[in-house]
């Protein structure tokens, strides 16, 4: 019996920037916790698109995109399924203001963190040393990868 074909689902990250602090929301829904403001691309929507909606669903602050930072897929980073995020980095201004799926949305200075949920720790390493060096992150090829490959 051949096994159904199953894709990761598509979101984005975007890590929005007021003046030299980040845009960090408190999830209503489990995982609960710290994190990106972010979400899933609807279909007939361009990742970019969905990074400037959530956005606003999330934070009500208009982004203007300023980068792709990375793609983000280790099938271990969403523990209620295989999620792939485009994340980004934008500007904006005005001050956050919670809604959607987001119980709080505020502002943090990049060097005083809470703990962040999903793989989001790394994507804001990964940020800093971007904005300190302007090198991107490398590729990272997940283990779980790598097994699920060996064993095909």
């Amino acid at each position: 019996m051949k096994k159904e074909h199953k894709n990761p689902a598509l979101a984005v990250d975007i890590i929005i920037e007021i003046g030299k602090k980040i845009v960090l929301i408190s999830r209503k829904n489990p995982p609960l916790g710290w994190a990106i403001p972010g979400g899933f691309v609807d279909e007939g929507e361009s990742v970019e698109d969905a990074a400037i909606r959530e956005s606003k669903e999330e934070t009500g602050l208009d982004v203007t995109l300023e980068t792709l930072l990375g793609l983000y897929s280790d099938p271990q980073r969403d523990p209620r399924q295989h999620v792939a995020s485009a994340v980004f980095v934008g500007q904006a201004s005005g001050s956050p203001k919670a809604a959607d799926d987001a119980r709080e949305a505020k502002l943090f200075s990049i060097d005083k963190l809470p703990v962040l949920c999903f793989d989001h720790a790394q994507i804001v390493k990964d940020y800093t040393a971007y904005r300190d060096t302007g090198e991107f992150p490398p590729p990272r090829p997940s283990q779980t990868s790598k097994k699920v490959l060996e064993s095909s």
